[in-house]
């Protein structure tokens, strides 16, 4: 009996995460964009692949993800603190703040 389709992607999200955690970045980067082929709208993975290309200062990359991460969870504060980190590797601290806030706001402190 074959994996279904949603086992698969998060096969592959795990393997990825695990294979960015032993800094094998390149293939971190080739199983997660498989798991987001597999499903589009799979938040969690596109924020991994911001982390990912952020590591392979390959910024344009990791901003484009991380902005697809939010688009998919609007509502999670972590896609926003990426997106932060984003914006302030390429420099664009204004745009780096307001994510931060946005990311604050979600997920006040008690």
């Amino acid at each position: 009996m074959s994996a279904s389709v949603p086992d698969d992607k998060i096969k592959l999200y795990k393997s990825g995460v695990t294979k960015f955690t032993r800094q094998d970045y390149t293939a971190a980067l080739d199983d997660l964009r498989r798991a987001v082929e597999i499903d589009p709208d799979f938040g969690d993975a596109h924020q991994a692949i911001a982390h990912v290309c952020e590591k392979l200062e390959r910024f344009d990359d990791a901003l484009d993800a991380a902005k697809k991460a939010v688009a998919c969870n609007p509502e999670d504060a972590l896609s926003y603190t990426t997106l932060s980190i984003c914006f302030q590797r390429k420099g664009m601290i204004p745009e780096a703040e307001a994510a931060m806030a946005q990311a604050a706001q979600l997920h006040p402190q008690d």
